[in-house]
């Protein structure tokens, strides 16, 4: 689910791709969306974004003409439009001609340049929206990232509230404390300062100023100068400033933006910078758990005295060995070894398994054989008559087994 950096960057990219582009014509929407008809029709526009935590808000702004008879067009917008944006689990926007417009191209900005390119909102599982002369959400607090100091006024203005009695990794989530903050994000805070994500976030806040001791020119102390406090009272005051839980709620989402978040540019869309970047988040080692709303945590070391009674214990992802990726003919021998070690051990244990099976079936028909023959050598009663006149009529010579039976046949054909 896109978080506060892919907004931001998404803002970022529609501002890159529209400079200096005149766009024209109606807002277009899908047939297959539900989201509500942009009424905005002109002659020639442009386009500008911001973001703010988890919105995006497009500007469509008319560009005067100095033409009296285009001013006279009924139906042309003469005032600015903003549309605001929430992406859901997969939107985007995207800049194409209109030959390569995206299967779900949900809204569209068509330019007015030859050949005519588009601005598409894209979102293929359906679940962004988007508001006509809309408004940032009351909702929603202040962005983590472009409102730091309102953001850290809001939330320990507020500890009080009922909100923070639940799991700090759910309280994380609350856009009202939180705006911007997503799944993979409260996973790399809370991984970075080693919190377990079920405990209580009054606990994890208090103590915390609302003004940044960063922010106001006092950095944090890496190092112990001052001889006359105590060690163990100097360490505690650097892991008091270093364990800001709501400082890196503004630098780690400002580290992504400057990697590029995950790949945010349609164009590219290269994650490797992302995932290398990532320390818990779907990392291998890592444990994950469902939280009270069904979101995964993932996470490291104990979960906390508030963890789901009813979830599972959280297992230990595999971390991939070196070894799994070494593809030298050295792995290969062994692998041909170890397969070969296999393969004899199969063969041994179907060899053994068999053997009954071929000593039965031989014991059978040997059986079967024995009783063939028995009834071979043993002639019936018919046969026996049969036989002495053929020897009577025969002057007594001895007839073989296979005349005696086609003479039975004959005889028996001849009386029907």
């Amino acid at each position: 689910m896109p978080e506060g950096p892919e907004l931001h960057l998404a803002s970022l990219y529609v501002n890159k791709v529209c400079n200096g582009v005149v766009f024209s014509g109606a807002v277009r929407k899908s047939e297959v969306s539900k989201s509500p008809d942009v009424p905005f029709t002109c002659e020639a526009y442009r386009i500008a974004a911001t973001s703010r935590g988890k919105e995006v808000k497009l500007t469509l702004t008319p560009m005067k003409s100095d033409d009296p008879e285009q001013r006279m067009k009924k139906g042309q917008a003469e005032q600015p439009m903003d549309i605001v944006f929430r992406f859901g689990m997969s939107g985007y926007f995207r800049f194409t001609t209109e030959d390569d417009l995206p299967k779900h191209a949900h809204l569209r900005f068509y330019t007015k340049q030859k050949p005519c390119k588009v601005l598409s909102y894209v979102d293929a599982r359906r679940f962004g929206s988007w508001q006509p002369c809309g408004t940032w959400q009351p909702s929603r607090g202040p962005c983590i990232m472009s409102e730091y100091r309102s953001f850290r006024e809001n939330v320990v203005s507020n500890l009080s509230d009922r909100a923070f009695d639940r799991p700090i990794c759910e309280v994380l989530l609350n856009q009202k404390y939180f705006n911007g903050i997503g799944n993979y994000l409260r996973a790399e805070i809370l991984f970075r300062l080693n919190i377990p994500p079920f405990v209580a976030a009054r606990t994890v806040l208090q103590g915390l100023e609302s003004d940044d001791l960063i922010e106001n020119g006092k950095p944090v102390k890496n190092e112990i100068t001052n001889t006359k406090t105590t060690k163990k009272t100097k360490q505690g005051r650097v892991k008091q400033e270093m364990d800001d839980l709501l400082r890196l709620c503004h630098t780690v989402p400002l580290e992504v933006v400057s990697l590029g978040g995950k790949g945010y540019d349609p164009e590219k869309a290269d994650y490797s910078d992302f995932e290398a970047w990532l320390q818990c988040y779907y990392v291998d080692g890592m444990k994950s758990i469902r939280d009270h709303n069904g979101r995964t945590m993932w996470f490291k070391g104990d979960p906390g005295p508030m963890v789901p009674k009813d979830s599972k214990s959280p297992k230990a992802k595999r971390r991939a060995n070196k070894d799994d990726h070494d593809y030298t003919d050295k792995k290969k021998v062994g692998s041909k070894r170890s397969s070969g070690t296999i393969n004899k051990k199969v063969v041994k244990q179907e060899t053994e398994t068999k053997t009954p099976k071929t000593e039965k079936d031989v014991r059978a028909t040997a059986a079967r054989s024995k009783r063939i023959k028995t009834e071979v050598d043993t002639p019936s009663p018919h046969e026996k008559s049969s036989t002495a006149r053929s020897r009577k009529s025969g002057n007594g010579q001895p007839t073989a087994a296979v005349p005696q039976r086609q003479t039975r046949r004959v005889t028996r054909q001849t009386s029907k």
